[in-house]
């Protein structure tokens, strides 16, 4: 492998996105029309049926983005602004037009928070990734001579191991960092580490409240406690076990190519990444101990890193004009500049931001539209607790388990608590069904773009339903207790 193959800013820009889903009130969560009770009840009539068609022909444009090369923001962003459109002229015909620009105003609110956390975590990435943090990295991983099937299980055991406390999705996005800069010239060993990726993040991310949107939704609300979710590692591992345990058949044997030459971190480089991990704890504590928005606590890490990248380039420039600096270093003018906040904020990936634009109003306008409260009602009202929590997996994988699991809290059916867990997990694991069932495999599409897809992971899906199945009968078998 050669340099050319290491981690682009696009790919690396990525690392942090879900850790602002972990932190930040959800948009559909917060919004109380998205239950339906107090906004328009539309569900039947044509203005409801219209923007559900306007919501899936979106998403199906966004399945088939690695055929249309047309990129995953425009549908849902179109998709949102036509909903939109819908809701406020149906809103206006039975006089309730403030209702409905209250409810688009809180939406508009919340993704703001949303895209100035993104924008921050993913300045740290791009740092990151321009002091040569993830490029030592993938040499380190060269010079211990791992296969291509040791990486396959290093990087989703990690994922498995690290989603608990960094989140899925901030998980996932530093694994495949590593098999993009590791092996990203071969297809098949990058599309399956993926995928195993994907399962082992959504899966480690089940069974702590920290570890996921869900779960940290079901704590907030009282009605699972912080240590009860432990209970679910079992189930959680057994996920990611079984079907890693087929998928290693497929991965190819044999080594990466080796570089070179090593590759050293830049100066700062260990300093950027501690601001990073001060920056997390900063936002977490502040969201915690303070009731503030999280977002408060990643614009004051952006601080952190402004301040310091000052310094930096300064020190760099004085070191520059040295003689030992210029013997020691190629005389680029972007070694000097290269570390600019700024700088790194302009090659942010924006298409991300604004596909979680798009799909945060596209589902609070169909949550507005009453159509969240009667997909629960219909659920737990004729389907029963067992099939409908099993059921609530498999539609996250099509959906998004930040809706699904909001309309369950909504409804708050009478259940044990494990069905409660039994739920949490589900909504959690079931995303790993399909590419665009949770964040992390949406992510990993963006990162991988072109190497790991919609169908490369469909391909897969009976072996991740294998899991999803195992882990279900292994909950209710270790956890049996908890369902009296």
């Amino acid at each position: 492998m050669n340099i050319h193959s290491a981690p682009t800013a696009r790919q690396c820009r990525w690392l942090l996105p879900a850790t602002a889903a972990l932190l930040l009130p959800s948009p559909v969560f917060a919004t109380p029309a998205a239950a339906g009770s107090e906004a328009l009840n539309l569900t039947a009539s044509p203005v409801g049926y219209l923007s559900l068609a306007i919501f899936a022909f979106a998403y199906l444009l966004v399945s088939a983005e690695e055929f249309t090369h047309l990129r995953k923001s425009k549908p849902v962003i179109l998709a949102a602004g036509l909903i939109w459109i819908l809701v406020a002229w149906a809103a206006g015909q039975t006089g309730q037009s403030a209702l409905a620009e209250a409810a688009a105003h809180h939406n508009l609110l919340e993704y703001a928070e949303l895209m100035l956390f993104l924008l921050v975590a993913m300045t740290y990435i791009n740092s990151m990734e321009e002091r040569n943090v993830f490029e030592a990295l993938r040499s380190w991983l060269v010079s211990r001579k791992f296969g291509f099937r040791a990486l396959f299980w290093l990087t989703g055991l990690l994922a498995f191991f690290i989603s608990p406390v960094a989140d899925n999705l901030t998980t996932a996005l530093l694994m495949c960092a590593v098999v993009l800069a590791v092996g990203g010239d071969n297809r098949r060993f990058v599309t399956l580490s993926c995928i195993n990726i994907v399962v082992g993040a959504n899966a480690g991310g089940a069974f702590s409240p920290f570890g996921d949107i869900t779960t940290l939704m079901v704590w907030q609300k009282g009605v699972v406690d912080f240590w009860t979710f432990f209970a679910l590692f079992v189930p959680a591992l057994v996920n990611f076990l079984l079907p890693a345990a087929i998928m290693q058949f497929a991965v190819p044997k044999g080594l990466p190519h080796g570089l070179g030459e090593p590759l050293s971190l830049k100066p700062g480089a260990i300093t950027v990444v501690v601001l990073f991990l001060l920056t997390i704890v900063t936002a977490v504590a502040m969201h915690n101990f303070l009731d503030l928005p999280p977002v408060m606590g990643m614009l004051t890490g952006l601080g952190y890193l402004q301040l310091f990248g000052f310094f930096l380039k300064h020190r760099e420039q004085r070191l520059y004009a040295t003689a030992t600096w210029q013997n020691t270093h190629s005389p680029r003018v972007g070694d000097i500049v290269a570390f600019d906040v700024f700088s790194n904020i302009a090659r942010a990936e924006w298409d991300t931001l604004l596909f979680f634009y798009g799909v945060v109003m596209c589902v609070g306008g169909l949550g507005f539209l009453g159509y969240l409260a009667v997909a629960s009602d219909i659920m737990y009202t004729h389907w029963g607790a067992t099939p409908a929590n099993i059921g609530v997996g498999v539609l996250s994988s099509v959906i998004d388990n930040i809706p699904v699991m909001f309309a369950v809290l909504t409804m708050h059916p009478d259940m044990s608590t494990g069905q409660w867990l039994l739920v949490t997990m589900t909504a959690g694991v079931g995303g790993s069904l399909l590419s665009i069932g949770s964040a992390a495999g949406v992510g990993l599409m963006g990162q991988a773009r072109g190497r790991y897809t919609f169908f490369g992971h469909l391909r897969w899906t009976p072996v991740i339903a294998a899991g999803y199945a195992a882990s279900i009968v292994a909950h209710m078998w270790i956890n049996a207790a908890y369902f009296h």
